[in-house]
């Protein structure tokens, strides 16, 4: 008998297994490959939790899985930090299938520990967790959401005191303590009720939004007076059945937008999220009805968060008069510039801008144009978080935080992704341009004129399962490996390998510089004629992600050279995958 099949009898002869539990695995009953699947190994907690498929199974999503993770993070929190009982963990959850129930098992294990925990009464955006954490001064918090995956999906995401995604190396403490727990069935945990009685778990009503708001409003850049005036621009907003319809409706209206369109159907919760393929904003399709929408109203703007609000796309109207979705990079660019065109320079001496790796460089031509530092990090806000909270200490200012994938961060309050304070940035960008006569696409061809036409891209290579698991691994060898010297007729002129944390040139490899940053199964490939290349497994889902960047004079020329290197990092992993 096989490791996993010890594990699935060990689940299937359990008396006490949940009854819904129980009857999804009855019906799993001789579908070898499907049950190999939910047992062969642990569901993944990454750097910043766990999430997965929903399901019976130690790789899947379910009551015994987020029990043990919770069994971790309580003996982590314990070990690691002061008054954990008396402080408390906050949760929150999102619209998504057994949220609520993971949000409430995961504070029958805290109660167990006696760790009192803040559980807000009903949905609630990832970022006003974030808030909350630091709002309450609670030791953690927990937002039970799987982002923008599919219906099936849920997840598990562990904040710190500070309102950061947990780092790295906590990440790794957390880890060797979820591994310490022997059976995942039979985790300690108190019953509802009585952590009623004994007052280990507080419901949150509006307490947390009302405040939340009055610091919405002050990242504002109108004057104060400007503020007040009714701003009739014709605004589209869809939540796309998540968690973002309240807090972004009464954010708009706080700065007087007056003329606001919802659509009305994606603004119900829906776990199914039944009127898109996708609720993820980064997809064109999501924006369908919005678009229609808008087009019926004139709309200067669309907007559309994620599930669990912590994205926010924009589309706005081109020179045909057609909707065209702005790329993470474009609407960060463009709020980077607003931001610092409308900050006083006097102030910004020890201003920091902060994006990825992979975000583009357009970002940091406009913060140069400023004279404002930019400040790299690896892929994933928790390491924007992780900055802003060292500028705390060295005087250093946040002025921006921004990511390719949708997720920007204009004030400190909160210490991740925040579509929600986008959608107020955005909104009042558009308001700002459209009194100038300009739309926001004019605006960005005029930071294009200035800066140069930079475009990026990004493909991802889905291979599930665990020989897909495989074949990613066997890519990111063989590049290391067998390094690339050329990609679409362009050499290579720097390699960066963050896994190791070395950058090196091609014609001085014995030159080897250090990557100051966290180790990541990541490399980046700096190319001749201001383009570049990464390549990078996905943390959360059985992808493997190749971002791209160019810069040239022109946007056709842009446009192509972005399509050459697509053509040729597509055919390099056909190749490994098939070698």
């Amino acid at each position: 008998m096989t490791s996993w099949e010890q594990v699935y009898q060990k689940w299937e002869t359990f008396q006490d297994l949940d009854a819904n539990l129980k009857n999804e695995l009855t019906k799993l009953n001789g579908n070898q490959l499907a049950l190999e699947d939910a047992f062969y190994k642990e569901l993944t907690f990454g750097t910043g939790g766990m999430r997965g498929i929903i399901g019976p199974g130690i790789n899947r999503m379910n009551i015994y899985t987020i029990r043990k993770a919770v069994n971790g993070l309580a003996n982590y929190l314990l070990e690691h930090t002061v008054n954990v009982k008396d402080r408390g963990v906050v949760i929150a959850y999102d619209s998504r299938h057994m949220s609520k129930e993971f949000a409430i098992e995961t504070a029958k294990v805290l109660g167990a520990f006696g760790i009192t925990a803040y559980v807000f009464k009903s949905l609630r955006p990832t970022p006003l967790l974030s808030f909350a954490v630091r709002y309450l001064g609670t030791v953690s918090g927990i937002m039970i959401t799987a982002s923008h995956n599919p219906p099936e999906y849920n997840g598990f995401k562990v904040y710190n005191e500070d309102g950061g995604q947990i780092t790295p190396n906590q990440a790794a403490d957390i880890i060797a303590c979820i591994q310490q727990t022997d059976d995942e069935l039979l985790v300690p945990y108190m019953d509802q009720a009585t952590l009623e009685k004994e007052e280990l778990i507080n419901w949150i009503g509006n307490e947390i939004d009302n405040a939340y708001l009055e610091k919405l409003i002050d990242i504002s850049k109108l004057p104060a007076e400007e503020r007040e005036q009714e701003k009739a621009i014709p605004i589209v907003f869809t939540p796309l059945h998540g968690t973002a319809y309240e807090l972004v409706s009464q954010g708009l209206a706080q700065l007087n937008f007056t003329n606001v369109h919802v659509v009305e159907e994606q603004a119900v919760p829906d776990p199914e999220f039944s009127t898109v393929k996708s609720p993820n904003p980064e997809e064109h399709q999501a924006f369908t009805r919005a678009i229609q929408q808008g087009k019926k109203h004139n709309a200067a703007i669309l907007l559309a968060t994620d599930p669990d609000a912590d994205r926010l796309g924009v589309a706005v109207k081109d020179d045909t008069g057609n909707y065209q979705v702005l790329t993470g990079n474009q609407l960060g660019a463009l709020m980077l510039d607003y931001i610092l065109s409308h900050s006083d320079s006097a102030l910004l001496k020890s201003g920091r801008m902060l994006k990825t790796v992979v975000t583009s460089e357009l970002g940091k031509a406009v913060a140069d144009y400023y004279g404002i530092t930019t400040i790299n990090t690896l892929t994933g806000f928790k390491y924007i978080g992780e900055k802003i909270r060292e500028f705390d200490a060295t005087g250093e200012t946040f002025v921006f935080g921004y990511e390719e994938s949708y997720g920007y961060l204009t004030s400190s309050f909160a210490r991740d992704k925040d579509a929600i304070q986008a959608a107020m940035m955005a909104s009042e960008m558009a308001y700002y341009w459209k009194n100038k006569g300009k739309t926001l696409h004019d605006a960005l061809h005029e930071l294009y004129e200035r800066h140069g036409y930079y475009k990026e891209d990004m493909t991802s290579l889905t291979l599930k399962g665990k020989q897909g698991s495989e074949q990613i691994a066997k890519i990111m060898a063989t590049i290391r490996s067998e390094p690339l010297q050329e990609i679409a007729d362009l050499c290579v002129k720097a390699t960066e390998d963050y896994l190791i944390g070395q950058r090196y040139t091609l014609d001085n490899p014995e030159n080897i510089e250090a990557i100051e940053l966290p180790k990541e199964n990541m490399m980046k490939f700096i190319l001749e004629q201001h383009s570049w290349v990464c390549l990078r497994p996905s943390g959360t889902e059985p992808k493997i992600k190749c971002y791209y960047g160019v810069c040239t004079e022109n946007e056709k020329e842009s446009i192509q050279r972005i399509s050459a290197l697509k053509q040729a990092m597509e055919r390099i992993l056909e190749q490994i995958i098939e070698g």
